[in-house]
Parts: C-alpha cells; structure tokens; sequence
C-alpha cells in the first residue's frame, strides 16, 4: 500500500506491506533516533510523536499514519541550536548511553507542549513507559522539574 505523511515537516510517501511496523519504516527512512528494544510497547525506546500524542511506533503500523504527521527527535533541536528540554537534560547530567532519551525527549516535549508548566504527578505520568537502564531517572525527572519551574515563573 502507499501512505502519505509529514515526517519532520516534510511530506514523505512511502510503499508498505500491510504489516510493516512504523519503527521499521522509520529507521529506514533515516531516524535513527527510533529504536526498537523490546518491541512490545514496554520500554518506549521507539516513541514518536504522532499528530502530538506519544505512541509506540514498534505497536504501531505504518499505514496507520497516512495522512498524519509523525515528529521524532531528528526534528528537535540540533547540536547547534538545542531545543530547552535538550539543554535542560544536558545541564543536569541526565544523559547517559542516550538509547531511551529520544523517547524521554518526545514523551516530555508532547506535555510540555501541552502544558508548559506540568506539576510533578504530570511529569510522572508523561514519563511513564520511558525506561531507562543507565540515570536511575533521579537527573532526568529533576532537569524536567527545573524546566517546569521557569515555565511557572
């Protein structure tokens, strides 16, 4: 089947078998951002923001974004030009390996664009399903609070 979507602010087409998972079609578009750890939905390694709503792209199929936009982490930021919620991880010390934090990444920014002063249980609830095995998630939730905090003030 052929699907039609915004990648990254680029419209893309792409021709898919009915169970070519979204990960898959993703990685070979050139997000290496994606990963596919468990391949279950339970490690969120492969999120994706679809339409603003994070989701699995390992779950997911890839006809099921046609006609929608797909956002990955190749679109946030750049090592020129950082997006906050980069900046911010950077500062605390939060990135470690860097294998779940395009997904902590996305989970954060789908809040944070939706609530740009999240309270801590909202920040908890957006960053559950990201795991990671390296910060003990200490940095990660404390450079979140941070950005939370100057959006509050």
């Amino acid at each position: 089947m052929n699907i039609q979507f915004t990648l990254n602010g680029k419209l893309r087409t792409a021709e898919v078998e009915a169970n070519t998972k979204l990960a898959d079609l993703l990685r070979e578009l050139g997000c290496a951002s994606v990963k596919i750890g468990c391949n279950e939905g339970a490690c969120g390694s492969c999120a994706v923001n679809v339409d603003g709503r994070l989701i699995n792209s390992c779950l997911t199929y890839a006809g099921q974004v046609n006609g929608r936009t797909v956002e990955t982490v190749e679109a946030i930021g750049s090592l020129d030009h950082p997006h906050p919620i980069q900046d911010a991880l950077v500062e605390e010390g939060a990135i470690q390996c860097g294998y779940c934090m395009p997904g902590v990444i996305l989970a954060a920014k789908a809040l944070f664009d939706k609530n740009p002063s999240p309270t801590e249980e909202e920040l908890a609830v957006a960053l559950d399903g990201q795991l990671c095995r390296c910060t003990g998630y200490q940095k990660i939730e404390s450079a979140l609070r941070k950005l939370a905090s100057e959006a509050r003030s």
